[in-house]
C-alpha cells in the first residue's frame, strides 16, 4: 500500500477516487441485491454474496489507506467524508478473503433462510408464508391457534444460530480491524457522538416516554384480560406475546377490536374504505406519491412504475419485507413490496417513498453524503408524511365522505397508539440485545434467553411457550439475519412527531396536533425539501435543526400528540396494577 497522503488536496483526490469506485460498487451490488430480493435461487444468492464481498473488500481496503490520515487542518466536508468512509457499511468483514467471503455469504444465507420460512398450522393443509401467518394474529382470536402459528413462525431461527454465531466473530473481527471495540461499537458511532453516549441518549429518550407506554401497556392488559380470562392474561405480570396482533408483538393495532373504548370506535375503517373502492397495488402506490407532489416535490420517475415490485410473484420466491430502492444513487428509484389492500400497508407505501424522495433530494451530492442525516431520518420521513393522513386529509381525496367527530378523536388516537407508542420498547430492545451480544456480554448459548429478558424488561411481553435456547428466536425477526441495524427504527418514532409538530407549525395549522395535516402545503414542502438535500454532508442537529429548529431529539412532540389519550389511560387504570 502506497503512502498515506498528507496534504488537503491529496486527501480530496484520494477520496474522490474511493467515492468513484465505490458508487460503481455499490451500483453493482444493490442490482446483485435486487435480484437476489426479487427472484431468490441459489445463482441469484450467490452472486448477490459475490457482489457484497466485493463492496465490503473495497470498502476496507479503502478505510485502511485512509486510516493514518489526520483530519487536523482538513476542510469540513474532506473531514466529514474520511470520517463517514469508515461507517459507509453496516458489516466490515476481516480482510482475510477466505474470512470475507465466509461472512458475506452467511448473511445471504440466513435472509434466504427468512424468506423462504414457512409453516402449516393445525387444521392446514399448505405451509403459509410469514404473510399469511401475521393475517392469522391480526385476525383469529383463538388462543390456542395463535400460539400454534406463533411458534411456528418462530421455528424459522433454528436453522440461523450457528452461522450467526459465526456471523457475530467475523463481524467484530472486521470491526476492530479499523479501530472500534466491536460491530455494536460501530454501529453507534454513526449517530456523530460517541458510542457510549449514544447509548445514554437513547436511554434519555426512553425515560422520557416510559410512563406512557407503561400506561399503554397497563390498559391493554386489563382488556385483553378481560376477553381471554385470567388464566391466560395475568393482573400484573407481562402480556402473552402472541395475543398482541403481530407477530412480535411490535405494533398492537391489530387487537383495536378488542380494547377499544366502549363508547368510541376509530370512526372510520380505512381498509374498508380502500377495498369498497376496489383499490388496486399501484393505485396504493398513487396515493403516497399524490401526497409528495402535493407538497411541491416532483412526481416518481416513469422508471419507477416499470421497474418496482409491488405484488407477490406467482411463479418464484421473492422477500416481501417492503423496502425503498435507489439503484443508481440518482433517481432509479423503486419500492419492493407485496402489497395488501389495507390501512397497515396503506401506511407502509407512505413510508417508502418517503425513503424514495429522501434518495433523489441528496442524489447530487458525493457520494458519501447520499444518505440521511442519521438513519433515524431516513425512517422518519415517510412516516410524518404519514401522520398527516387525518381524517380531514381523507376527506380531501375522496376517500372519506366526512370527518368523523371530534368525540371519535379518543379512537382516533389510541389506534395509533397501539401502532406507534407500543413499538418503542419492541425498537429499543433487539439492538440493546445486539449490542451486549456483540460485545461478547451474551454467550451464545444464551441468545435466547437473554432476547426474552430484554423483551420482558422494555416490552412487558413474555413467549406463550417455554423457549429452548435450539430455537434461535431473535433470527425471527427479519433485521436481525439480514445484518440491518434496528435503532433507527426507534429514533423515527420519536422524531417522526417532532417532526410532524414543526411542519405543522409552518404549514400553519390549526387545531389539535392529532389532527393537523400538511398536505398541500408548500411552506412545509419547502422545508421538508431544503433538509433532505443536506443528505449526511452536516451533522445530524444541523439537519434536526434546519427542519424542527431545535438541536436536539425530543420526545415531547409525541405526548403532546397523545395529550388527550394519556389522560383518558390514567382514567381507566385507577385501581389497574401498572407495570409487570
Amino acid at each position: 500500500m502506497t503512502e498515506a497522503p498528507t496534504s488537503a488536496p491529496e486527501v480530496a483526490a484520494l477520496l474522490d477516487r474511493a467515492e468513484q469506485e465505490l458508487l460503481d460498487l455499490a451500483i453493482e451490488g444493490g442490482r446483485a441485491d435486487w435480484v437476489y430480493a426479487t427472484y431468490i435461487t441459489p445463482d441469484s444468492e450467490a452472486l448477490s454474496a459475490r457482489a457484497n464481498a466485493r463492496m465490503i473488500e473495497r470498502t476496507v481496503h479503502w478505510v485502511k489507506a485512509t486510516s493514518p490520515i489526520r483530519p487536523d487542518g482538513l476542510e469540513g466536508s474532506v473531514r466529514r467524508r474520511l470520517k463517514l468512509l469508515r461507517l459507509a457499511l453496516p458489516l466490515l468483514a476481516p480482510s482475510d478473503p477466505k474470512e470475507s467471503a465466509e461472512l458475506t455469504s452467511i448473511v445471504a444465507a440466513m435472509s434466504g433462510a427468512y424468506a423462504r420460512g414457512r409453516y402449516t398450522p393445525q387444521g392446514e393443509t399448505e405451509p403459509l408464508d410469514l404473510q399469511a401467518l401475521e393475517r392469522i394474529l391480526l385476525t383469529d382470536r383463538n388462543p390456542a391457534r395463535l400460539a400454534d402459528v406463533w411458534s411456528g413462525w418462530h421455528s424459522v431461527g433454528r436453522s440461523m444460530a450457528t452461522g450467526f454465531t459465526r456471523y457475530v466473530e467475523l463481524g467484530n473481527r472486521g470491526a476492530r480491524e479499523v479501530g472500534f471495540d466491536d460491530l455494536g461499537a460501530m454501529w453507534r458511532s454513526k449517530y456523530d457522538m460517541a458510542p457510549d453516549a449514544f447509548a445514554t441518549e437513547v436511554d434519555r429518550l426512553w425515560e422520557q416516554v416510559r410512563p406512557f407506554y407503561a400506561s399503554l401497556h397497563a390498559y391493554v392488559r386489563s382488556r385483553l384480560r378481560a376477553h381471554y380470562g385470567a388464566s391466560l392474561v395475568p393482573a400484573d405480570g407481562p402480556i402473552p406475546a402472541h395475543l398482541l396482533g403481530n407477530m412480535w408483538a411490535q405494533e398492537w393495532q391489530g387487537i383495536f377490536p378488542l380494547v377499544a373504548p366502549p363508547t368510541a370506535g376509530a370512526g372510520y375503517d380505512l381498509t374498508q374504505l380502500l377495498v369498497a373502492r376496489s383499490t388496486t397495488p399501484e393505485e396504493m402506490v398513487r396515493y403516497a406519491e399524490r401526497f409528495f407532489v402535493s407538497l411541491g416535490l416532483d412526481p416518481l420517475p416513469s422508471s419507477f412504475w416499470e421497474r418496482s415490485m409491488l405484488v407477490r410473484p406467482r411463479d418464484r420466491e421473492v422477500i416481501c419485507h417492503a423496502s425503498a430502492w435507489d439503484l443508481d444513487y440518482v433517481d432509479d428509484l423503486r419500492i419492493k413490496m407485496c402489497i395488501e389492500i389495507t390501512s397497515e400497508d396503506f401506511a407502509t407505501i407512505h413510508h417508502e417513498l418517503g425513503h424514495n424522495y429522501y434518495q433523489r433530494a441528496y442524489g447530487h451530492l458525493p457520494f458519501l453524503f447520499r444518505d440521511s442525516a442519521h438513519d433515524g431520518f431516513h425512517e422518519a420521513i415517510g412516516d410524518t408524511v404519514g401522520l398527516s393522513v387525518t381524517p380531514e386529509y381523507l376527506v380531501r381525496i375522496g376517500l372519506l365522505g366526512a370527518s368523523p367527530p371530534s368525540d371519535a378523536d379518543l379512537g382516533l388516537l389510541l389506534y395509533r397508539a397501539l401502532e406507534k407508542v407500543a413499538f418503542l420498547p419492541f425498537g429499543l430492545a433487539v439492538d440493546r440485545w445486539r449490542w451486549d451480544v456483540f460485545a461478547g456480554r451474551i454467550a451464545p448459548r444464551d441468545y435466547t434467553r437473554s432476547w426474552w429478558e430484554l423483551r420482558r424488561r422494555y416490552q412487558g411481553i413474555a413467549p406463550p411457550t417455554a423457549r429452548a435456547e435450539t430455537e434461535f428466536d431473535p433470527g425471527a425477526k427479519f433485521h436481525v439475519p439480514a445484518n440491518v441495524p434496528y435503532m433507527r427504527y426507534f429514533l423515527a418514532h420519536i422524531l417522526q412527531f417532532q417532526f410532524h409538530r414543526a411542519l405543522t407549525r409552518a404549514a400553519g395549522a390549526s387545531g389539535p396536533l392529532h389532527r393537523a395535516s400538511i398536505y398541500g402545503s408548500h411552506a412545509a414542502g419547502d422545508r421538508l425539501r431544503a433538509t433532505l438535500a443536506l443528505g449526511q454532508s452536516r451533522e445530524w442537529p444541523d439537519a434536526l435543526e434546519a427542519l424542527t429548529g431545535e438541536r436536539q431529539m425530543d420526545a415531547s412532540a409525541m405526548l403532546d400528540y397523545f395529550a388527550p389519550l394519556r389522560k383518558w389511560l390514567d382514567e381507566q387504570n385507577r385501581g389497574v396494577p401498572v407495570g409487570w
